[in-house]
């Protein structure tokens, strides 16, 4: 993910230089930045999505991970993971005019889990409450050297708004190398993990690394006592937390979604079957998980198929589509959930929805619960809060993590509620997709969201 820390000195004299950043030098290359310098016009930053952006993207950040020793070439050109076909990654770039110059990519919590619980224990993370969120494939256009700070910091402040205000995320956390591990916590305000660094990350071609995060519901306090005080040409806190970032170009959500998916089926084709070879590649459990995120028509041709046994047992039990989503909502039960045993009070919990299916959910909770604590969750649907959704829950499951992170299936899905319920998830079928002309028609919100959001869909 460090493409962007290399420099290749001069390339006039055909010279290559190993020069991977040490921290003193990284230190004064940011904080000698003038963060307060109008940005050009030229530069943008924003989601990418077409095949033209990703597949500049990819091949960006091919070149560097390849140039760095962090991978081998690759017949395709292009650097590509599994993770990237997921609907809960983003691939953020920035452009210089017409040339993608640089882009970073965020992997939401998801069913294949993040590349760095290969190796890391991210246990202390996931105790801490809220989204958690790997930055990864993170590269700067070598050519572009002269300009890397100018790059580089709009890419990390776009990033970091992102993160917290379109992709719900508390917790973003990195995978960096040992030479570079100082400039994320004496510069970007990163904690180390509390396990050991390793020797051989095979997500990198078993370079070394060291795991680090950043809890965005302190950083900008971090921020403010590291860089209250120093002038604005150098103020982080003032950069992260005040300016705005004018060329930035957030996506259009037409609703309260934690996700930019882009992945349609042809571009899925395009990446996946004919460039690179990654779906064939793929076991059971990988195919299982690809048919139950895409389960739409449309995608079953570029999907790789089930093998037939286990196509029975899918069809069998039937595994709902998840979309990720962040609603608040409440869990009331007749019984405290504090260890103490009582029963017959009944107790409020506030929860955060972050993912939803036609038959469960999963929630962050305000405290720890325990399995089997059945209750009536109080979902808020919409983002004006006028449109609720009581269901009969059960939790049904915690996180290996922590009892704050639980799994939720609805007991009984019948009946208005129900209704309700399953026509909030119809439509996030619609808005889970990459927005096309063809979509946009046949959305159930007709294009913008309504006030309330969901007028005339539940009617």
């Amino acid at each position: 993910m460090d493409g962007w820390l290399r420099d290749l000195g001069d390339n006039r004299a055909g010279r290559v230089e190993d020069l991977l950043l040490g921290v003193h030098r990284m230190k004064t290359c940011v904080l000698t930045s003038r963060l307060d310098k109008p940005l050009s016009k030229r530069f943008v930053f924003k989601l990418a999505q077409t095949r033209e952006e990703l597949e500049a993207c990819f091949r960006l950040l091919h070149d560097e991970y390849v140039l760095a020793g962090f991978m081998e070439p690759d017949p395709s050109g292009m650097r590509v993971t599994l993770h990237h076909a997921l609907p809960t990654t983003s691939t953020l770039m920035c452009r210089y005019g017409k040339r993608v110059v640089g882009t970073v990519s965020l992997i939401r919590e998801n069913g294949l889990g993040f590349p760095m619980q290969r190796i890391f224990d991210l246990g202390e993370i996931v105790r801490e409450g809220g989204s958690v969120a790997e930055v990864s494939a993170l590269a700067i256009d070598r050519r572009f050297h002269v300009l890397k700070d100018r790059i580089m910091m709009p890419l990390l402040k776009f990033l970091y708004e992102y993160a917290e205000y379109r992709f719900d995320t508390r917790h973003l956390m990195i995978a960096a190398h040992p030479r570079h591990i100082g400039f994320y916590e004496e510069v970007l305000c990163f904690r180390r993990l509390s396990c050991s660094p390793v020797d051989h990350y095979d997500f990198v071609n078993n370079a070394p690394a060291i795991g680090a995060y950043l809890d965005l519901d302190k950083a900008k306090e971090c921020f403010f006592r590291k860089y209250g005080n120093t002038p604005l040409e150098k103020n982080l806190y003032h950069y992260f937390a005040v300016a705005a970032l004018p060329n930035g170009q957030f996506p259009h959500q037409r609703f309260d979604t934690a996700a930019d998916p882009v992945m349609t089926p042809e571009l899925m084709d395009y990446f996946f079957n004919r460039r690179t070879k990654i779906f064939s590649t793929l076991g059971t459990a990988e195919i299982r998980l690809l048919h139950t995120v895409y389960n739409l028509s449309k995608y079953q041709g570029c999907l790789p198929p089930l093998p037939d046994s286990v196509q029975r047992e899918h069809g069998r039990n039937h595994v709902y589509r998840r979309f990720s989503v962040r609603r608040p909502a409440w869990l009331r039960v007749s019984q405290t959930v504090d260890g103490s045993g009582s029963c017959g009070v009944s107790a409020d919990i506030a929860l955060t929805v972050y993912e939803c299916s036609e038959k469960i959910f999963c929630a962050h909770a305000d405290r720890p619960l325990s399995v089997g604590l059945n209750g009536e969750a109080d979902v808020k649907l919409d983002m004006n809060g006028l449109e609720r959704c009581i269901l009969p829950v059960e939790v049904v499951r915690l996180s290996r993590h922590s009892d704050r992170v639980i799994m939720l299936r609805i007991r009984d899905g019948s009946g208005e509620q129900g209704e309700l319920w399953l026509r909030f998830i119809h439509a996030l079928s619609d808005i889970g997709v990459p927005a096309t002309s063809h979509f946009e028609e046949t959305s159930l919100f007709g294009g913008d969201v309504l006030p309330p959001a969901l007028q005339g869909i539940f009617g």
